[in-house]
């Protein structure tokens, strides 16, 4: 068993510490507002159809210093909280407590390292089609639920073969690959494109992908991650583009991103996490990228809005 922080109880936070939680570790939901109400007088529900779980009984709490050291944080926050969520979870951090990304993007590693600390930030990634029916109540729509873990320097420490073989338990397919980094990018080329023409065309997947003139804009996008991850140092194979468009293809026709879903429904979303970082990233390596640039500038105005800039 180990003591496990979840910060966040939406999509993935809910399904993954729900999961955790029904095997027996010792979980704890860091979370506020009407979701803590929730989950401390009506508990967790996930609708799944790998079969749906529901606990009663659920710990939550907006106070970390009420929870004290724990094995593992899970950060499950969308990725622009992510700063001020780190700076909360300090009360819980014990010697060798890990901290762990759930975020999509690929900065959430380094946001960690500098506020909790190098020594307890990992990187780690997750992959389900997962979101809120309402506060607590957690659909699993699509998609077997994966997550990728491991240290920042790639060494296989105990602390994350527990952690493994906790999700691994809690019937969670759990790898820790031999770069964490190059996994990392894996994911973030197939969702930074994924949900930026997702929002710019605010269908499902399975309209704009069968559009020829969607998917060469999509494809133009991908090569551009491409370009930029080998201009960082990353090599993600020669069949990278291949396995990705796989991927796509393979996905449920109604299938969207969490960022889609935000942008649509008028929420602050992932954009500068995903598709901005793309164009940050890509400034900062002179790697030239016209379309995800103009997938990001169209979607911008709305962002703003959906902020209140």
């Amino acid at each position: 068993m180990m003591r496990i922080a979840v910060v966040g109880a939406g999509g993935v936070g809910g399904y993954f510490g729900g999961r955790l939680a029904e095997t027996g570790n010792d979980v704890t939901f860091i979370v506020r507002g009407a979701t803590l109400d929730v989950l401390r007088t009506k508990g967790l529900r996930v609708d799944s159809a790998l079969g749906d779980l529901t606990i009663d009984r659920v710990r939550a709490t907006d106070d970390a210093s009420t929870v004290g050291p724990v094995d593992a944080i899970l950060m499950a926050v969308k990725a622009w909280q992510l700063p001020d969520a780190a700076a909360g979870v300090q009360p819980m951090i014990g010697p060798d407590t890990l901290v762990m990304p759930l975020q999509n993007g690929i900065d959430a590693p380094e946001i960690l390292a500098d506020i909790v600390g190098r020594d307890h930030a990992i990187g780690g990634l997750a992959a389900i089609v997962s979101y809120l029916a309402a506060p607590g109540h957690v659909i699993h729509a699509a998609s077997e639920p994966l997550v990728m873990l491991g240290e920042l320097d790639n060494r296989r420490s105990e602390r994350v073969e527990r952690l493994r073989e906790a999700f691994e338990n809690a019937g969670v397919n759990a790898q820790i690959p031999p770069d964490i980094h190059r996994s990392m990018w894996m994911k973030f080329l197939f969702i930074a494109t994924l949900s930026g023409i997702g929002a710019l065309t605010r269908v499902p997947i399975g309209l704009w992908r069968e559009d020829g003139d969607v998917r060469a804009m999509a494809d133009a996008s991908l090569r551009e991650v491409l370009a930029l991850a080998t201009a960082r140092g990353i090599d993600l194979g020669d069949d990278a583009l291949e396995r990705t468009w796989r991927h796509y293809d393979d996905l449920a026709p109604e299938s969207t991103s969490s960022m889609q879903r935000d942008i649509m429904e008028g929420k602050p979303s992932e954009l500068d996490a995903q598709i901005g970082a793309v164009v940050r990233l890509a400034h900062e390596s002179r790697v030239a990228t016209p379309v995800s640039s103009m997938i990001y500038r169209a979607l911008l105005p709305q962002e703003r809005r959906a902020r209140g800039l």
